[in-house]
């Protein structure tokens, strides 16, 4: 019996090659998103302190005014306006806890501000 096709038959061909193409792009792609190395864990964080609050107003003074350099452009750089900031926090604090810090406490809240202060006289002058 003839189909009107000249007896050719439809041939379905199931290039069965893409698959394992596929499965060796992902295989590829999950090694490349897999680090070769566990990501260590990060460093413990200091104590949450009045020491530790005075040391980071600090080294921001510090670095405002040129004392330190920036530690994202590398650059010491004056910036008047960002260390009145820190002095003015720093004066703030030392009001607002007065009577309620230890002597260490207050001898290095002290010694902070005095320095800043000094500091920023001298970068405005210049």
């Amino acid at each position: 019996m003839s189909t009107g096709n000249g007896d050719r038959e439809k041939k379905i061909i199931v290039d069965e090659d893409w698959k394992s193409q596929v499965e060796a792009e992902r295989e590829a792609a999950r090694e490349m998103e897999t680090p070769e190395k566990p990501a260590a864990p990060p460093p413990p964080l200091p104590p949450a302190n009045l020491t530790f609050l005075v040391g980071t107003l600090y080294l921001q003074g510090a670095v405002a005014l040129g004392l330190l350099p920036n530690p994202m452009t590398e650059k010491s750089e004056v910036q008047p306006d960002q260390a009145r900031h820190a002095i003015d926090l720093l004066t703030m604090l030392n009001e607002k806890t007065e009577g309620n810090r230890t002597p260490e406490e207050s001898e290095e809240l002290d010694s902070a501000l005095h320095q800043l202060r000094l500091a920023f006289v001298s970068a405005v002058k210049k």
